[in-house]
């Protein structure tokens, strides 16, 4: 065998020299660490294909505990764990005798870790301590994750942080731009250990639902939802939205300021006396007045942009400009507060914060914790919706079509297990790799008197006929996110356009139509739809009607004044009118401006 290279030996990222045994070396200072001669924190990691020794010291690196496996036995004993249960032996103490030790992700590299004793070997290095561990706060807090595919596990702590729930105790006293508050938050029926860590309990954030898996009369294609409107008036999903709106009086240069007040019929932009019936004396809005959207909550002035001029008789009554703040669009709500205060800089500053009550509607979003995700297709009524034979109603109907290709077996377990909590009215623990068996939550359910598999026979709630076949059905946690149509929705016929390129304005706020672009164009192209192609690029957009030179191909001059029409280059009159977008002739006129010029053919329309 040939020699071993000299191997490179780092520190924090430093080259420090070269040694000659590295795996001698690497050892030597493993076992330094678990004799508690150099610290726990440092970090040791060979990496065999580079023949590079790493030694990280540095702050910041995320290192997590693991028992140190010799020979295929963990160094961390039964003993040691009664002694730690009995407070005799302390967290610190294992580690500084080198029974456990932090791991950052350089050295775990090297790691063979085993997720439970059952699995150790001779090979293994470490033992994890309880397999949650090796999953981040958010994920651990999806029951029943290890029957869950990966992908979609990842897909559902993604959407914790969209979910509406009490983001924290003191939202009456924050003003945020944008907040939200669950009405009627409940705690999880089936929990993880690290919801019980974080207190979650306290923030709740989710509502448990009766879920039936069935079709419902198409409704519920795809991913979408069908909700029991019952469940909707008795406050299911029923959350609050928060917009604050403030301004501040402004100082000018010239000791000129902002005032907030009700403008006069002298301001300049005077929008008339109806909208300023909401205001106090004050110029702000009352408390739990309700606005509507584009109404005014600050009447504010502002002194005019220039400097005026001073009359023949030596004084000018300034003339104030209009300058208050709106609501925005489709966020319509009552007044919940009016903070009047001071910045920083001393200047008077007020905040108006405005409440909306959101009722679930046709096109929200609701999520299970394993990525089921969908909108509501239908709420239907309660009388039409399937029953069982006590009269028990599902307040959602999930597609089934949603479970087999997602492979969310969670899901189905977290159903099960939600209904044996709901029974015996207690908790059930759905920690991942350590939660109830499935084979406990059947034997329960037969107890009960219920059918071990989940399923019940269901009735139509329109025809009364018994549904074929029986449907699985269970309760589980489901979080309303705050993608809401009421935000998102938008729709243009008319409106404002851009000055320079002349089309439509761009987005929600604005007024903005939806951007008809090249793809969306081609598809009109492969259908042959050439006057919908003309009605959208044309018509809809920019129309312009421009006069062409016959003979030259460039656009002519329109002298209105002297009433003539002419070519620039020619100086001839065989000009003709030609429909075109005013895009296309911003094109020519920056194409002319970089020295090129454009010819257009024309000829008669065929």
């Amino acid at each position: 065998m040939p020699a071993k290279k000299i191997a490179k030996v780092y520190i924090n990222g430093r080259l420090i020299g070269f040694h000659e045994q590295v795996d001698k070396l690497t050892e030597e200072l493993i076992a330094a660490r678990r004799e508690n001669k150099i610290s726990p924190l440092v970090n040791i990691a060979y990496h065999d294909d580079t023949n590079e020794l790493y030694i990280n010291t540095d702050a910041g690196r995320v290192q997590r505990p693991l028992i140190v496996v010799d020979n295929g036995k963990p160094r961390l004993t039964d003993d040691d764990l009664r002694k730690l249960a009995e407070g005799k032996l302390t967290w610190q103490e294992t580690v500084q005798q080198g029974k456990i030790e932090y791991l950052d992700s350089e050295e775990e590299e090297n790691a063979f870790v085993a997720m439970n004793e059952g699995e150790l070997t001779k090979e293994h290095t470490h033992l994890e301590i309880n397999p949650v561990v090796s999953l981040s706060i958010i994920t651990s807090m999806i029951p029943y994750l290890q029957h869950d595919m990966a992908g979609k596990a990842l897909h559902g702590a993604k959407m914790f942080k969209q979910g509406i729930g009490i983001s924290g105790i003191n939202y009456n006293l924050r003003s945020d731009t944008e907040g939200y508050l669950l009405y009627y938050p409940q705690k999880d029926i089936v929990r993880t250990k690290t919801m019980t860590f974080l207190d979650l309990d306290k923030r709740p954030q989710v509502q448990n639902f009766v879920v039936a898996i069935m079709p419902y009369r198409g409704f519920n294609m795809l991913d979408a939802l069908v909700m029991n409107k019952g469940s909707v008036e008795r406050g299911v999903g029923r959350n609050a939205y928060y917009r604050a709106y403030e301004a501040v009086e402004t100082r000018y240069p010239g000791g000129q300021t902002d005032r907030f007040e009700v403008p006069t019929e002298e301001t300049v932009g005077y929008l008339g006396a109806p909208v300023y019936t909401k205001l106090g004396e004050d110029g702000l809005v009352n408390l739990e007045q309700q606005v509507n959207e584009r109404d005014i909550v600050i009447g504010r002035t502002s002194p005019p942009r220039f400097l005026e001029e001073i009359s023949e008789f030596g004084v000018v009554k300034e003339k104030r400009r209009e300058s208050s703040i709106i609501t925005r669009k489709g966020k319509p709500g009552s007044v919940d507060r009016v903070i009047v205060t001071e910045n920083e800089d001393g200047n008077k500053l007020v905040k108006v914060k405005v409440r909306s009550t959101m009722i679930p509607e046709v096109g929200d979003k609701f999520s299970s914790r394993h990525g089921q995700k969908g909108v509501l297709g239908a709420i239907v009524e309660e009388a039409d919706m399937p029953f069982t034979a006590s009269g028990m109603k599902p307040d959602l109907i999930l597609n089934p079509h949603s479970i087999p290709s997602r492979m969310t077996v969670g899901h189905l377990l977290e159903m099960l297990a939600g209904k044996v909590g709901s029974i015996k009215a207690e908790a059930m623990d759905g920690t991942p790799f350590n939660s109830v068996p499935r084979e406990d939550l059947e034997r329960a359910l037969r107890e009960h008197g219920f059918r071990h598999d989940g399923k019940e026979v269901f009735y139509d709630g329109v025809t009364g006929e018994r549904i074929e076949g029986e449907i699985f059905t269970g309760v589980v946690s489901y979080r309303r996110l705050f993608h809401m149509v009421a935000h998102k929705v938008q729709a243009r016929a008319r409106g404002p356009v851009q000055i320079l390129t002349r089309q439509p304005t761009e987005g929600k706020e604005k007024e903005g139509g939806l951007r008809f672009g090249e793809m969306e164009g081609e598809t009109l192209v492969g259908h042959g739809a050439a006057m919908l192609l003309q009605e959208k690029f044309i018509e809809d957009s920019d129309k312009v009607v421009e006069l062409v030179c016959e003979k030259c191909g460039v656009i002519a001059i329109n002298d209105q004044i002297r009433n003539r029409r002419y070519c620039p280059i020619c100086d001839g009159s065989k000009v003709y009118p030609v429909e075109m977008s005013y895009g296309f002739k911003l094109l020519i006129d920056e194409l002319k401006a970089l020295g090129i010029m454009c010819k257009m053919v024309i000829g008669d329309k065929v």
